[in-house]
C-alpha cells in the first residue's frame, strides 16, 4: 500500500506562507516566551486579589463575631434593673462604642483592600514595563 503523505501543520503551512511572501522570519518561540510570561504575570495578579479576598473576609468575619458578642453583652446589661439613666447611660456607651469600632473596621478594610488593589496592579504594571523593554530589545537587535 502507499503510503499517504502526512498533511502538514498549521505551523508549517504558516512558515511556508511567510517564505513565500518573502516575510521576515518569526521566532515563535519568542512569541510564546513572551505570552507565557503575560500568563504568570497574570496569575500572579489574580493571586495577590484572591489573597486580599480571603483577607476581607477574614476580617468581616472577625467583625461579625466581635459585635455579635458586643451586642449580647449590651442586651444582658439592658436586662438588669436600674434606674432609667443608668440604663440612657448604657445604651449611650452601647452607641458610642459600636460607632467608634464601626470607623475603625471601615479603615482596616479599606486598607485590606487598597492593599490587594495596589499589589494586583503593581505587578501588571511591572509586566507591562518588562514587554515594553522587550519590545525596544527585539526592535534593537533587527538595527
Amino acid at each position: 500500500m502507499a503510503k499517504k503523505p502526512e498533511p502538514e501543520s498549521f505551523m508549517d503551512m504558516f512558515s511556508k506562507f511567510g517564505r513565500d511572501l518573502k516575510m521576515p522570519a518569526v521566532d515563535v518561540d519568542t512569541i510564546i516566551g513572551h505570552h507565557r510570561k503575560n500568563l504568570e504575570a497574570l496569575e500572579k495578579s489574580v493571586r495577590a486579589t484572591a489573597s486580599g479576598a480571603s483577607s476581607l473576609v477574614a476580617k468581616q468575619r472577625e467583625m461579625l463575631q466581635d459585635t455579635l458578642h458586643e451586642i449580647t453583652e449590651a442586651a444582658q446589661g439592658l436586662r438588669a434593673p436600674g434606674n432609667p439613666q443608668e440604663l440612657i447611660s448604657k445604651q449611650a456607651e452601647f452607641a458610642k462604642r459600636s460607632f467608634e469600632a464601626a470607623v475603625k473596621n471601615a479603615g482596616e478594610v479599606a486598607a485590606i483592600v487598597r492593599k490587594s488593589g495596589t499589589e494586583s496592579v503593581d505587578i501588571l504594571r511591572g509586566r507591562i514595563h518588562e514587554s515594553i523593554e522587550e519590545i525596544r530589545d527585539s526592535f534593537d537587535k533587527k538595527k
